[in-house]
């Protein structure tokens, strides 16, 4: 039997509060390979299981998407009434129930395809806002047919660099964000593999390169970045990182730049193959399998690779692309972020300054057109390893190289800076030997179910907000699903939770997180032999 993961059930869980309050069209937030086409085929199966005559349409821009998409969908519900509209996968269904289709094959199709109830888009930051694109046209064609269509976005990067974040502004086609988990939470879960960086020597430089609708022009920035001796010195630095790395992902700045970034690694001995926008079909094919079988060892990119490839063994991944485009950035990152046996992580290498430029990518916060990332983050290099850590740390987050207190320094170069922050709340974890609830009421505010475990001679307290709306709910939703016996719908009131507490499995250990002077209860642990260990402890001592 299928078990999502507990963020994956949450995912679905929101949407389905978001309609019982609201009527617009919400997004979903899952970083890269956290698995949204899962999330997607779970939803679709359970909601024409309380809908049957619902149909309900999957758009993408790329042919590996909608095939792993419906692929996914007959994965968890082999029986599905689903099929695919798509020129690049030879196949043009406009009848099935489920339809995975291809934006650059459907765009024309809305009145061949007739009743819509629900699309779910996946890459959603790729819907430009402008009405007269294939996406806008061929959702408002979809809109007159059926006046009540709903549109769920699925992305991993809910901003654009033209326009924002897609559900601010004018002409925003989605409206809220219904749920969204971090990469770092995903990371520190174990559902992600972590990402670490070290100092590179060389840097690309972009003093002099144009800007064109927010982004560097590509000719401009291909001509100062593809010179020989910065490729060599670049690739240099990139073998000596991943001696013991077996699949590198190398992304660049143009076509010429990566046939000779490519060149450089064949001349030293390293299997690389490059892949482009147009790259044949066939080519692409055979040239991604062989990458995938350890055949080839690098891959060089340009425009490609960043959305719709799962290439999980990936753990190098070096940016030889300058970008401003903070969606562009992550989405590479990203592509090291799968788990596979035996990867500890994936290490990037920056050539590019993009994490100096953007800020680590569990930190990344866009909030306007220009798509300018989080701040800076102050860093000190390990002298042992050259990993890149958080100027706060004590020990390297690589090598565990003590750093001597008198020896910090902060220093804001391009060329040192972290993918990922490393700097986190100190938290805890305390033993729980009991627990009461209560309903709490807050002047002005929805009431909230109350939670107090005793840990020792202390009580820690925390708000469960079952009555509330958005990101408090979602909270509670996932609390309520760590808890209650499997099945068991989320109360809609306190006094309803109250009335079901008996049923609810205690926690043996509660994580705490120090804020100041405040304490907050931030997880939870479920295990029943050590549960009765406390238990039993706590009766010995009374």
């Amino acid at each position: 039997m299928l078990t999502l993961r507990p963020y994956q059930r949450e995912a679905i869980d929101a949407i389905y509060a978001y309609f019982e309050e609201k009527s617009g069209h919400p997004l979903v937030v899952i970083p890269t390979a956290g698995g949204k086409s899962l999330v997607m085929a779970k939803f679709i199966q359970e909601a024409l299981g309380y809908y049957p005559s619902t149909r309900i349409l999957v758009v993408t821009h790329v042919r590996e998407l909608i095939s792993q998409n419906h692929a996914e969908l007959l994965g968890v519900w082999p029986e599905a009434p689903a099929g695919i509209h798509s020129a690049g996968l030879k196949a043009r269904d406009t009848e099935s129930q489920v339809l995975f289709c291809g934006i650059q094959s459907v765009h024309k199709r809305a009145y061949d395809i007739q009743q819509c109830d629900l699309v779910l888009v996946d890459e959603a930051h790729l819907i430009p806002r402008k009405a007269n694109t294939m996406y806008r046209r061929f959702l408002d064609d979809l809109t007159a047919i059926n006046p009540q269509l709903k549109i769920i976005g699925f992305t991993a990067t809910p901003y654009r660099l033209d326009s924002g974040q897609l559900h601010k502004g004018k002409e925003a086609l989605f409206d809220d964000i219904a749920y969204e988990v971090s990469v770092r939470e995903l990371i520190d879960d174990g559902f992600l593999c972590p990402l670490i960086s070290k100092q590179t020597e060389t840097q690309l430089d972009v003093t002099g390169v144009g800007t064109r609708g927010g982004e560097y022009i590509a000719s401009q920035l291909e001509a100062a970045v593809d010179q020989d001796p910065i490729t060599q010195a670049a690739i240099g630095e990139v073998i000596a990182h991943g001696q013991d790395r077996q699949s590198w992902l190398l992304f660049c700045s143009g076509v010429a730049h990566a046939e000779h970034v490519r060149d450089a690694l064949q001349g030293r001995e390293i299997s690389c193959e490059c892949i482009f926008g147009d790259t044949p079909k066939e080519t692409r094919d055979d040239i991604i399998a062989r990458f995938k079988q350890r055949e080839i060892r690098a891959l060089a990119a340009m425009n490609v690779l960043t959305t719709g490839f799962n290439a999980p063994s990936v753990d190098l991944i070096a940016m030889l692309r300058p970008t401003k485009s903070t969606g562009l950035y992550v989405q590479i990152a990203g592509r090291g972020t799968r788990l596979f046996p035996g990867k500890e992580n994936c290490l990037v290498l920056d050539f590019a300054g993009n994490v100096a430029r953007h800020g680590p990518i569990d930190l990344v916060k866009p909030k306007g057109k220009q798509d300018a990332g989080g701040g800076d983050a102050p860093v000190k290099v390990c002298p042992q390893c050259q990993t890149i850590n958080h100027a706060a740390v004590r020990h390297c987050i690589e090598c565990d190289y003590q750093f001597p207190p008198s020896e910090i320094k902060i220093d804001a170069t391009a060329t040192t800076r972290e993918i990922l922050s490393t700097t986190k709340p100190q938290t805890e974890w305390t033993r729980v030997y009991d627990v009461t609830y209560g309903k709490h009421q807050k002047e002005g505010k929805p009431p909230s179910l109350r939670v107090e475990y005793l840990c020792g001679f202390n009580w820690h307290r925390e708000w469960v907000c079952f009555e509330h709306s958005g990101f408090p709910k979602r909270q509670a939703a996932r609390w309520w699903s760590q808890r209650a016996p499997a099945g068991t719908p989320m109360p809609h009131t306190v006094d309803e939770a109250l009335e079901m507490v008996n049923s609810l499995r205690l926690p043996t250990r509660i994580q705490l997180r120090r804020k100041d002077k405040f304490v907050e209860v931030v997880g939870a642990r479920f295990d029943q032999p050590e549960q009765k260990e406390a238990r039993d402890d706590r009766s010995n001592a009374a």
